[in-house]
């Protein structure tokens, strides 16, 4: 999925059921690393790379809830999967709201828990693949003059260079140019792919057009 490993992190305060899981997941060829506190979790070098959360809910100290409460804050992007014997259903909506991929209680299926690790760790490649794209497009436009920037803004609305040309007060062969070179330099090669990458970056369109 675009990284070399992926890592699964269990943060259980049961030693059996952590125990259990990562036996489930490492036969499943999944890296894994268990902790028995929120607390130790946090504890731990900052989380690279491609991976999921695998939470209980009630724990000493820190819970599951505040653990993922505590993670967005921080900015932590890493995909939860709720795992306890404790949930009811306004817990599981609250989880779920935050960004959860799934509240599963306790006894599992384990195909259902391995299917749903996969999700999470399919859901974390792609959003960090789109990040990726996201930083090489930002690092593209560095490369623009601030007149091919204001182009680019314009041409994102869907004008048409004649329009553009009377909004920027240059001629409508100039603004051509001024495309073409844009195209060149953010390595594009259709028109789609370009409005597309200015989202992902985050580039306004220009008003008044």
């Amino acid at each position: 999925m675009g990284d070399a490993e992926e890592f699964v992190y269990v943060v259980d305060d049961d030693p059996s059921v952590r125990r259990g899981l990562t036996r489930l997941l490492r036969s499943a060829a999944h890296t894994v690393e268990a902790f028995s506190s929120a607390t130790d979790f946090l504890g731990r070098e900052r989380c690279e790379g491609v991976g999921c959360l695998l939470l209980d809910v009630r724990m000493p100290g820190l819970d599951g809830m505040e653990l993922q409460a505590e993670l967005a804050a921080r900015g932590v992007d890493l995909p939860v999967v709720f795992l306890t014997g404790h949930g009811d259903i306004p817990m599981a909506v609250q989880a779920i709201k935050k960004g959860a991929v799934d509240f599963l209680t306790k006894p599992v299926d384990e195909e259902v828990l391995l299917n749903t690790v996969h999700e999470a760790l399919q859901r974390h490649a792609s959003c960090r693949a789109e990040l990726r794209a996201a930083e090489a497009v930002r690092e593209r436009l560095r490369l623009l003059t601030s007149r091919e920037l204001e182009v680019l803004r314009c041409v994102i609305t869907g004008a048409r260079n004649k329009r553009i040309a009377a909004h920027l007060g240059i001629s409508e062969q100039t603004v051509k140019i001024h495309r073409a070179r844009v195209m060149t330099k953010l390595e594009m090669k259709t028109w789609t792919a370009l409005f597309q990458a200015c989202q992902r970056a985050g580039i306004e369109p220009s008003t008044g057009l």
